[in-house]
């Protein structure tokens, strides 16, 4: 199966351009106040039109605990073409989304030790992927993009079917080791494409890139 790789957190056209350049498969538009990745309805609307011009390129909207009437503002403005759910939602929530605004949706669940993985066979059904991300510290403002990672070694006895990614520290150091540790179908970066808090890299975005094609490719020549 072919990896996908998601640059998420990006705020300007520079970095959009160059996720799309560099050949990721997704972007992560962020609409969370407290995050410095956050991006207002209208900047996000320009962004996406910028991804579409590579119409292969995924627009996915990250939201945290978001209400109804949020997310209709989202598809509305941006009209991504799937929902990431980076909060406290419930399978039955995570259904609801999907279904009611008739989008693919990808539910972020934190991971730190094993025993953080037994909520992950209830959102398999919920969500069209799930995305494996270090659990933020109790003192965090943010549920994710901390720039932390978790143990992989936690994941060997995890089935990591085409549905999930990983995500939480990543780099272009970091993330071929990732893919080779795990066996993932998907990884996802923000802030280690970043030179500082929600801004993002061009060059740092074409090394990831390449970095986690380079894996790609080496474990399917095993």
């Amino acid at each position: 199966m072919a990896l996908l790789v998601k640059i998420c957190g990006l705020s300007d056209e520079a970095s959009v351009r160059a996720a799309r350049t560099a050949g990721a498969d997704m972007i992560g538009l962020v609409f969370f106040a407290k995050s410095p990745r956050h991006v207002a309805l209208s900047d996000a609307a320009r962004l996406a039109r910028i991804a579409r011009e590579d119409p292969a390129l995924t627009v996915v909207a990250l939201t945290v605990d978001p209400s109804d009437e949020t997310l209709a503002g989202i598809m509305q403005a941006v009209a991504p073409d799937m929902l990431q759910l980076h909060g406290s939602e419930t399978p039955e929530r995570v259904r609801e989304i999907g279904e009611r605004f008739d989008i693919a949706t990808m539910k972020a669940l934190g991971v730190r030790e094993q025993a953080d993985l037994v909520s992950i066979d209830a959102y398999r059904h919920a969500a069209d992927r799930i995305l494996l991300d270090a659990k933020p510290p109790k003192d965090a403002d943010l549920p994710g993009g901390n720039g932390i990672a978790f143990d992989w070694d936690v994941l060997q006895e995890l089935d990591l079917d085409e549905q999930f990614m990983l995500s939480g520290g990543l780099d272009p150091k970091t993330v071929g080791k990732a893919i080779s540790t795990t066996g993932i179908a998907g990884v996802d970066v923000s802030s280690g494409v970043e030179s500082a808090p929600g801004r993002k890299q061009p060059t740092l975005i074409a090394d990831f890139v390449a970095a986690a094609r380079r894996q790609e490719r080496e474990g399917n020549d095993v």
